[in-house]
Formats: structure tokens, C-alpha cells, sequence
């Protein structure tokens, strides 16, 4: 008798999936139906895992298996991209967690998210067109188009223009107001301007992300997500049938996250620096948050995460290169391999530190245990892996060519906030 488990083997692994990995046992799937399964057990949403290393890719997946829930393994542009600062790429990415879900059994379904794939400029369009089709060739099953960087005008231009080259299967998120604390947060009427745009040229995207006051990386404040400010968002674009991303959780308290869970229709929370240093073996706070003493400096359990001798190389590597604080995050490619040569043990610990506040996020904040199973189904029902968008066109076409999206951007009064590099 064939179960649902290997049904949805069967039909609900896309093309590029099943040519990468013809006689796989995971379940590599595209990030809609991770978002389906959020949507179809309410008021859930689940963690894209930015997979800086084996060690975070290992432990969120076992801490999915044992919570049943649907998972995202993620990396963004500025950590996988051509000018990594991990080993881990968007073209490895999914080529690992196959493996891993080979070698541990994993049953769950997981998508493979490229991250922040950065448009800056509208001179990075034409490179993009080459290097997108590129990581879906890799293996990826779901993207974030972030032109958040530019006006808004020409940030929906390019979504416009990058849509062809990214498969109407893949799951696909877009962007407005750059993630930047509490500079240039995002409007409703920008986040309208966007979606409707999109959906007059017939792209309907399956989340948005915000600046709703949180950052990347180490968050210095507990100001965070403002909850207000994302339910008013997600409720003026509720006919687009549209879900949130929450960018820079890890700065955030459990109690904030479960409110974001519980009032607005995010389905999905990037989780990335909590995981880097619980897997090193740093002291945080409940949420993942990294704990400094008086001096600035990160406090390393004893007994935990990488070995000790192993992170007095780091600190000496971080200050030989004046590194410091958040930069920590450029230290995974250069000890990767240092990591992987470790003892099994110490790296066993690596990874359960990872699993264990995972499942924790998973199960008693994020509202995503038994979410697998419900991904599962919606592939059933599918009969495909292509479970096709959310919404239809509602928009008029003529309302949206080019010069009338100049003109109506013209027209949006909003503050971008202060200029600089805030990727993580």
C-alpha cells in the first residue's frame, strides 16, 4: 500500500528536483505548499532556516522531523551568493539537504529558499536574468526577488522583468521597504502599489516581506516587529490572497513572535544569527538573541557548540581581521572545514544545540507542529507539484503600464529611511 508520504514523493517534487536527484527519498518541495500548510492550520507559520552551515542545515531538519513540521532551509544572496561569506551556496544548498534527508530519515516536506536575491541597482537586472535560472538549475525551489533597495517604481519593474525567469511552480516572495530597524518603515500604501502592480502583469506572489522595525543580524534594541503595523499591511492586501515573511526574527522575544503568529497572516520567519551561535556554542536569551559581557564580547559556554580551542582560533582569526560583533557572521567560510574535521561528539553537540531550540520555536511559538502532514495533503490534492497561486488577476493591465507605474509612484509619500548596507 503506498502511503501519502511516498504519493507525495511520487508527484510532488518538482523538475529540477527530480533531475538533480532521480532515486532520493526527501522531500523537496516548492516553498507554496510550505505556505499552504501554514495557511490550511491557521495561525501558524514555520522557520526558513538560513542554512549557513551543515550543522544549522542538520539540526533545524531533525528538529522538523520530530515536531512533523513543513520547513524551509534557506540562504540569502549576501551569504550564498557569488560573494559568499558561507560555504554553503544557492547552488550546494539543496545538494546537502537532500543529503541529510537521505542520511537521517527526514520525511518532512522542505523547500529551498534563495534568499535576498538583491537587485540594488537596475543595472543588476541584466546579470540576474543569466544567474536566477542558474540556482533553480541547483536545485532551488522558491525566491525572494528584493528590489526594496530602489524606489518603488523601479523595484516593481523588477519583479516584472526577473518574472520569466523564475518557474510559475516556484514559491515566490517579494519586498517592500528595506530591512532597517526603524528607518523607512513600510507603508500600506507601498505594499498596495506593489502587489497590485504585480498582479496587473499576472504575478502573484506567495509572501511579502516588510520593514516592520526589526533588523538583521544582532538586534541592539527591543523595540523589534511592530504587530500593528504588519496586521494593518497584511489586512488592506487580504483579497491578493497574499502571507507574510518575517525578516530578522532572531532579535525578537518569544512572546513578540507568537503575537506576529497569532495576529497577522505570516507564514514565514527567517531565523539566521540565533542559529550561527547556538551552534557555535554562544550564550542567548530565550529567542536566540547573542548575550555580550561588559566588554562587548560574545560569552562562549564551556562545553558546548565548537570546540574550545577551535573558537580561540576564531577570536584570534576575528581580531587579526578586525571582525567584530555581528561581521562574526563572515568566520563560516573560513571554518567550515575546521568545523566538519572536529570530533563526533563536539559536533553532535553542535547540531543538537540547533535541534533543540528549533523544535522549541517550532512546536511552542511558531504554531507548526503536525504542519507536515498538511503539506503533505495539500500536495495530494494537488495531484502535482505545482499547486498553482493563491489568487487570479484583479487588477487592469492598462492601469499598470510602464509610465502609469512611474506616475503612481510619484504620487506614494513615504520615507526610505537612512542610506547604507544592511544586508545580513
Amino acid at each position: 500500500m503506498t502511503t501519502d508520504f511516498e504519493k507525495a514523493l511520487e508527484i510532488g517534487r518538482p523538475p529540477n528536483v527530480v533531475k538533480l536527484f532521480p532515486n532520493s527519498k526527501a522531500l523537496i518541495v516548492s516553498g507554496k505548499f510550505i505556505d499552504r500548510a501554514m495557511i490550511a492550520k491557521g495561525s501558524a507559520m514555520t522557520i526558513a532556516a538560513n542554512g549557513r552551515s551543515r550543522f544549522v542545515m542538520q539540526g533545524a531538519l531533525r528538529a522538523a522531523q520530530r515536531a512533523n513540521a513543513a520547513l524551509i532551509i534557506e540562504i540569502a544572496r549576501s551569504e550564498g551568493g557569488a560573494n559568499a561569506y558561507c560555504a554553503v551556496n544557492y547552488w550546494n544548498i539543496a545538494r546537502q539537504v537532500d543529503s541529510i534527508c537521505n542520511e537521517l530519515g527526514i520525511k518532512v516536506p522542505v523547500a529551498i529558499h534563495a534568499d535576498h536575491y538583491g537587485i540594488k541597482k537596475e543595472e543588476d537586472i541584466a546579470p540576474a536574468r543569466i544567474e536566477i535560472p542558474t540556482i533553480f538549475d541547483g536545485g532551488i525551489t522558491s525566491i525572494a526577488v528584493d528590489a526594496s533597495h530602489m524606489p518603488d517604481d523601479k523595484n516593481l519593474n523588477a519583479n516584472i522583468d526577473l518574472n520569466p525567469c523564475i518557474p510559475a511552480w516556484a514559491g515566490l516572495e517579494t519586498e517592500i521597504g528595506e530591512i532597517k530597524g526603524n528607518q523607512g518603515l513600510s507603508t500600506t500604501e507601498e505594499a498596495m502599489f506593489l502587489i497590485q502592480g504585480l498582479n496587473a502583469h499576472g504575478i502573484f506572489p506567495d509572501w511579502i516581506a516588510l520593514n516592520n522595525g526589526t533588523t538583521h543580524g544582532i538586534e541592539a534594541s527591543d523595540q523589534g516587529i511592530q504587530i500593528e503595523l504588519t496586521a494593518e499591511i497584511h489586512n488592506a492586501l487580504e483579497k491578493y490572497n497574499i502571507s507574510g515573511a518575517q525578516h530578522g526574527t532572531s532579535g525578537n522575544s518569544s512572546d513578540r513572535l507568537r503575537e506576529i503568529t497569532s495576529k497577522t497572516k505570516t507564514t514565514k520567519a527567517n531565523v539566521a544569527t540565533a542559529l550561527q551561535m547556538i551552534s557555535w556554542g554562544l550564550e542567548v536569551n530565550d529567542y536566540g538573541n547573542a548575550i555580550l559581557d561588559e566588554n562587548g564580547d560574545f560569552i562562549k559556554i564551556e562545553g558546548q557548540g565548537v570546540d574550545e580551542k577551535v573558537w580561540e582560533k576564531m577570536l584570534d582569526y576575528a581580531e587579526s581581521n578586525g571582525i567584530k560583533g555581528g561581521n562574526f557572521k563572515k568566520l563560516n567560510i573560513v571554518f567550515e572545514n575546521v568545523f566538519l574535521g572536529q570530533p563526533k561528539d563536539i559536533r553532535e553537540r553542535m547540531v543538537k544545540r540547533v535541534e533543540d531550540f528549533v523544535y522549541n520555536i517550532l512546536v511552542n511559538v511558531f504554531n507548526a507542529e503536525n504542519t507536515a502532514s498538511l503539506a503533505i495533503e495539500e500536495i495530494i490534492k494537488a495531484g502535482s507539484y505545482d499547486p498553482g497561486p493563491k489568487t487570479g488577476k484583479i487588477e487592469d493591465p492598462q492601469e499598470w503600464t510602464s509610465e502609469k507605474i512611474v506616475e503612481r509612484a510619484g504620487a506614494i509619500v513615504s520615507d526610505k529611511g537612512l542610506e547604507g548596507d544592511f544586508d545580513d
